[in-house]
């Protein structure tokens, strides 16, 4: 298959002024602990997309941009409730903790790319993993080196990186070499206008003692010095955008 060029100044460009108002901040809706953790029931839109009707809105106007470009955005990963986390959380935990890993070990494993239940910004329905569609590609998609140069997904990153923030999208994970937390995911971007505020609710809330009192397989190791650690590096070490 020939690779698909694109303009750098794509098309997508044009959109910019009919979407400037919905990329204010909205700071004015409150959300609940448990909405915030995903434990609670929220309403989503759009089929396969599952995200909270804003951030739905100005995917879809991306997605339409990114195909006249030659890209097929495609959503390998949205919303998840606490249960859904939870379930890979301790999937993953039992594997590696079955194979012979201290426990201690195991989670630091996990977090080096899945969060700790009730932290994941996918409980918000404003957070997407995603790839191009047109290309098919063997095995996990989400490997950071399928967006390098030369790999399957170069294209896609390089209309992301140029167009992405337009519609109010911003990569999450950066590779940033003094960021810390979770590692660089260049699949993962946040709708920020909704996104923010959120953060900013939930680093309000007494996180570290909320997590405190959760009985999923490994949670009975977290200790208060391990969750604050885990906060600042993991929620709050993220794409200063985001902020």
């Amino acid at each position: 298959m020939k690779r698909r060029i694109f303009i750098k100044k794509s098309s997508s460009a044009s959109l910019a002024v009919s979407l400037i108002p919905s990329l204010f901040i909205q700071q004015d809706q409150e959300y609940s602990i448990l909405e915030l953790m995903g434990k609670d029931d929220i309403q989503l839109y759009g089929k396969g997309i599952n995200l909270r009707k804003e951030a739905h809105d100005a995917f879809l106007e991306m997605k339409m941009a990114a195909y006249k470009d030659g890209i097929d955005l495609k959503i390998v990963s949205s919303y998840r409730n606490f249960q859904r986390q939870e379930a890979i959380f301790e999937r993953k935990f039992i594997s590696y903790t079955d194979d012979g890993m201290d426990p201690l070990d195991a989670i630091d494993k996990i977090i080096e790319y899945s969060t700790i239940p009730g932290t994941s910004r996918h409980h918000w329905g404003t957070d997407i993993d995603i790839v191009d569609g047109y290309r098919k590609v063997d095995g996990d998609v989400l490997v950071p080196s399928k967006f390098e140069a030369g790999g399957p997904y170069e294209d896609f990153k390089a209309w992301m990186d140029e167009n992405s923030e337009t519609y109010g999208y911003h990569l999450v994970y950066t590779d940033h070499p003094k960021r810390r937390g979770f590692k660089y995911e260049p699949w993962h971007y946040s709708y920020a206008p909704l996104s923010i505020p959120m953060l900013e609710q939930f680093r309000g809330k007494n996180i570290a003692s909320l997590l405190q009192h959760e009985e999923f397989y490994g949670a009975e190791h977290f200790t208060i010095g391990f969750l604050r650690s885990y906060i600042q590096n993991n929620i709050l070490d993220i794409n200063r955008d985001l902020l």
